[in-house]
């Protein structure tokens, strides 16, 4: 019943024609209807146990679709199935795999030394577990919490922020995980989209989460932007205008707080270059300021104000000292962000007058 084509890319059981594990599937949850679940998830552990594709580790195929027929496989027998029973799934799955000894291998671990292991994980969850089967339909992320938290819930928040990564986190061109990239040089929109997407299916749902609070979230977060050491600042910028208002506003008010002004200005200056840099609108950064700005008494908001002014001068002077230091070209890296950011001060302080005008007709 199961096929070995998969190590085959244009088999018609390639990705997107994987109708033979969906119609496999339904056998299977038809065949075992009156089974009790633990005896249906033994017949599908003896079944696909006969293949090395579908285990963690044991597949050395380049571009091996296995796990993704798996996932079209599991989720179409498990559908319609409450949450009890998606946990002794998620078990099943634990011991089936080892997967809990291997994630803990790989988050403990030096970052990258390891890289086989990071993106076996990285697939098996991803197309196993997290990846809806339909990105049409009105709430796949309902789906992707529940798999997502009891992924994350074993782990204290330092490795959650670890595992996040290497669920979501960037890719280098080879196909391994960016740890350095992202740390060395600007990611791309795309490159940062899935992890802010996942950021803020949890952020939205904390109402319904146990384990999971603001300050959790929080706390992973700052744990992600400086590992394995602290991200380049336009990419901590980029990941939260893509995290949006929300998220980006509860991070800064949360670091104000705990007197960290200096972190929120310097933050707030590179969200200003990256939206300029990358055509986003700066009114969702006036907004932020203003919000921030509220939540403050008068002698803090000026210190504030002063301060987010004052870093404004230290980033253009650092990067014109880069600028005359290495002879760049118009066009060309530091020179075309130091460009942007002059734009984009001047943008945002347009904006910002204009709003605080308009707020006081």
């Amino acid at each position: 019943m199961i096929t070995q084509s998969i190590h085959h890319p244009t088999s018609p059981y390639a990705r997107g024609n994987f109708e033979h594990y969906e119609a496999l599937g339904w056998l299977f949850k038809r065949c075992t209807l009156l089974l009790p679940t633990e005896d249906r998830l033994t017949l599908i552990s003896s079944t696909f146990s006969q293949m090395p594709c579908f285990k963690l580790e044991e597949c050395t195929a380049a571009g091996c679709l296995g796990f993704y027929g798996y996932g079209v496989f599991l989720k179409t027998m498990i559908s319609g199935w409450d949450e009890v029973e998606w946990h002794r799934v998620f078990n099943f799955l634990c011991s089936f795999t080892n997967l809990l000894p291997k994630i803990k291998m790989a988050v403990t671990g030096t970052p990258g030394v390891s890289c086989s292991l990071e993106l076996q994980l990285r697939l098996f969850c991803r197309q196993v577990l997290l990846d809806p089967l339909d990105w049409l339909d009105p709430w796949p992320g309902k789906d992707i919490l529940f798999w997502l938290t009891r992924i994350l819930k074993p782990w204290p928040m330092v490795l959650q922020a670890r595992l996040l990564f290497i669920l979501y986190g960037p890719l280098m061109p080879d196909g391994t995980l960016a740890w350095q990239g992202i740390v060395e040089r600007e990611m791309s929109h795309s490159a940062l989209w899935q992890m802010a997407s996942v950021i803020v299916l949890l952020y939205s749902n904390l109402d319904h989460l146990t384990d999971w609070t603001t300050d959790t979230m929080q706390t992973i977060l700052e744990e992600l932007i400086v590992f394995p050491e602290v991200w380049h600042m336009e990419n901590v910028a980029r990941l939260f205008v893509l995290c949006g208002d929300t998220v980006c506003y509860s991070f800064l008010a949360n670091k104000l707080h705990n007197g960290q002004l200096l972190e929120v200005s310097r933050l707030i200056v590179h969200i200003i270059l990256v939206c300029e840099k990358n055509g986003y609108s700066m009114n969702m950064v006036v907004r932020m300021v203003h919000q921030v700005c509220q939540g403050l008494d008068t002698s803090e908001r000026f210190a504030f104000i002063q301060r987010l002014e004052d870093m404004f001068s230290e980033v253009t002077m650092e990067l014109i000292e880069i600028v005359t230091a290495g002879n760049h070209h118009e066009g060309t890296g530091p020179f075309q962000t130091l460009q942007s950011l002059l734009r984009s001060s001047a943008h945002f302080h347009a904006k910002f007058l204009l709003h605080m005008f308009l707020q006081n007709e």
